[in-house]
């Protein structure tokens, strides 16, 4: 089957339900915008963008406004979901595979993948999304990718696998220091013995990735399948005869790129000529 996600909007349903939440406990508890600002620590502008969706609140922040607006635990309860209200629409559905996944395998053409990014590369590549993006949203985006690096240290360890276009590691989003520290990221993420990170030469005639990029997942006690992402518009794979031909086609890759030893060199061979 094909899960096809659209583009979304980044006032999900989920964060205006959770606004219209906050916005009746709080009438309840006989407070203002400015009183619950003063108690859990935002300004009532802040409070009132949380109340109609625009905002979503810190972790922190919502077992403090549960408990200043004596709320049951009903706030606190959402804050799972509010984790991933902050990836857009289109990935969220994967974000939460990905999560739980026991193997993951990416073939990256554009840009290095997101569990690999540091924060400031991620920071740049999202920073000149076009149309641009509200500052609040780049920073929502990068704090949740930066949480989705916990799969790197994760137990038991999930087995990651990350191919890697030569042209993706000499492009210097964010200027060549945000460079330097992302390619020394990955020499650092590519010596853990669960990871290995290979790099596909720019000069290789024969290239199994024509297509484009794509990440294979396997989530515990289920079949692997594969996601598909661009333009603001992603695709879950979760037929066999589907997934099939695009994990043959990782397999080819892998064999045409460096070997993750290969790729370390080259890795520091590119840092030395920054």
């Amino acid at each position: 089957m094909v899960w096809v996600a659209p583009r979304g909007t980044e006032r999900s349903p989920f964060l205006r339900g959770f606004g219209r939440q906050v916005k009746l406990f709080r009438e309840r508890a006989g407070l203002t915008q400015a009183d619950l600002g003063t108690r859990i620590g935002y300004s009532p502008d802040q409070v009132a963008s949380v109340e109609c969706g625009r905002r979503i609140p810190k972790p922190e922040l919502v077992d403090k406004a549960d408990e200043a607006l004596d709320a049951g635990g009903v706030l606190k309860a959402m804050k799972e979901e509010l984790a991933h209200a902050r990836y857009p629409a289109f990935f969220r559905d994967a974000a939460r595979i990905e999560a739980e996944a026991v193997e993951v395998h990416s073939y990256d053409a554009q840009v290095i993948n997101g569990l690999l990014q540091t924060e400031d590369y991620a920071r740049a590549v999202l920073a000149m999304r076009r149309p641009l993006l509200d500052e609040e949203i780049v920073e929502q985006r990068v704090a949740a990718r930066m949480e989705r690096q916990a799969i790197l240290s994760a137990r038991p360890a999930p087995i990651l696998g990350f191919v890697i276009e030569e042209s993706v590691l000499r492009r210097p989003f964010g200027g060549k220091e945000t460079l330097r520290g992302q390619l020394e990221q990955l020499l650092l993420v590519g010596q853990k013995r669960n990871v290995e990170v290979q790099v596909m030469p720019t000069d290789r005639e024969d290239h199994a990735g024509a297509d484009g990029p794509f990440i294979l997942m396997t989530p515990k006690g289920s079949e692997q399948l594969a996601y598909l992402e661009g333009q603001g518009r992603s695709a879950l794979l979760t037929e066999r005869e589907e997934v099939r031909p695009i994990a043959a086609r990782y397999g080819i890759i892998r064999a045409q790129a460096l070997t993750p030893r290969e790729s370390s060199f080259f890795i520091e061979k590119l840092l030395g000529e920054l």
